[in-house]
C-alpha cells in the first residue's frame, strides 16, 4: 500500500488520504479517506469491516457505472438479487494539481476492461470550526470520456427498493449502540433515509457528524454505520458524452454526542 498523505487541521493532524491502496478487484480498488479522527482523537471512519470488506472509510464510490461496479462487493441483478460479477472498476490516482497540509486537488481517472469511462478532478480541504470540530469539504466533477451518453445507477434504480447508494459516502466505525440519527425535520433511519434535508447529524457515543449535500441521503444505523449523498436514488443519472455531473459534500466533524440544536449551529458553521 502506498504511504498515506496526512490532512492538517492547524498543528492537528486529522486524517490521512490513500490514493493507490493494493486491494482485490472485488473491492473496486480507488482512494479513501482513513483514518479520519476528532480533534480529541476519537477515531470517526472504518477500514474494510467485517460486515462488509469494500467500505473504505470516506470517499466516493458508484455501484452502477454502465453496467460496471466502482462500489466493491455484490451487484444488484433484477431476477437474481446481489450477484458476485467480474464486473468491478477501479479508481486510478493520475496526478495532483495541489497540494498542501489542509487538502489537495488531484486527477483520477474510472477505468473498467482496460477503457475509460470517466476523468474526475477531486478536491479535499479541511478546516477548523471551533475547538470541538473540524470540517471536511470534499467536492468532485466526474466527465464522461467515453464518446456516449453514460448511465449512473444503482440497486434502487435496477429494482432493488431503497438501496439507491452510490456517490459521497462515509463508513463510521462501530459503538457500543447504534448511532443516532436526525435531520431538522426528522428523526430515525426510516424517517431521514432517502430524505433531502439541508443537514444531517450522525451521532455516536464519542462523536457527532454533520454533513451538508444536495441529494438525498442514504442512511444505514442498523445493521452498520454509515451515510452516504446519493446520485441516483430513485432513477439514473445519465451524463452525455463529454458532459459533467458535480458534487460537493462538506461534513462537520465534532466530538461528543450533539443534539439538535449543537448540530443545527454546527451546520451553520461549515462552509457553503
Amino acid at each position: 500500500m502506498t504511504a498515506a498523505l496526512p490532512l492538517r487541521c492547524g498543528s492537528t493532524t486529522v486524517g490521512a488520504y490513500v490514493t493507490a491502496p493494493r486491494l482485490a478487484a472485488r473491492l473496486s480498488p480507488r482512494p479513501y479517506l482513513h483514518p479520519l479522527a476528532t480533534l480529541a482523537g476519537a477515531p470517526v471512519t472504518e477500514l474494510m469491516p467485517a460486515d462488509h470488506a469494500h467500505h473504505l472509510g470516506a470517499g466516493l464510490a458508484v455501484p452502477d457505472v454502465a453496467g460496471h461496479n466502482f462500489w466493491g462487493g455484490r451487484t444488484f441483478v433484477p431476477g437474481r438479487g446481489p450477484t458476485e460479477l467480474d464486473n468491478h472498476g477501479e479508481q486510478r490516482h493520475l496526478r495532483w494539481t495541489a497540494r498542501r497540509p489542509d487538502g489537495f486537488t488531484e486527477e483520477l481517472s474510472w477505468t473498467a476492461g482496460g477503457s475509460e469511462l470517466l476523468h474526475e478532478e477531486r478536491t479535499v480541504t479541511v478546516r477548523q470550526l471551533n475547538l470541538q470540530a473540524w470540517e471536511l469539504d470534499f467536492s468532485f466533477t466526474l466527465t464522461n470520456t467515453t464518446g456516449a451518453a453514460l448511465r449512473i445507477g444503482s440497486p434502487a434504480t435496477n429494482g432493488r427498493p431503497g438501496a439507491g447508494y452510490g456517490g459521497f459516502f462515509w463508513r463510521a466505525p462501530h459503538t457500543g449502540t447504534p448511532p443516532r440519527v436526525f435531520t431538522p425535520g426528522a428523526v430515525g433511519e426510516d424517517a431521514v433515509h432517502g430524505s433531502t434535508a439541508d443537514w444531517l447529524a450522525l451521532a455516536g457515543e464519542h462523536w457527532t457528524l454533520v454533513l451538508r449535500g444536495a441529494d438525498p441521503w442514504f442512511v444505514r444505523t442498523r445493521e452498520y454505520p454509515g451515510v452516504g449523498s446519493a446520485l441516483a436514488w430513485r432513477s439514473p443519472l445519465t451524463v452525455p458524452a463529454g458532459g459533467s455531473v458535480a458534487r460537493r459534500v462538506v461534513t462537520a466533524v465534532a466530538d461528543g454526542r450533539l443534539g439538535p440544536d449543537e448540530a443545527a449551529e454546527l451546520a451553520a458553521r461549515t462552509t457553503r
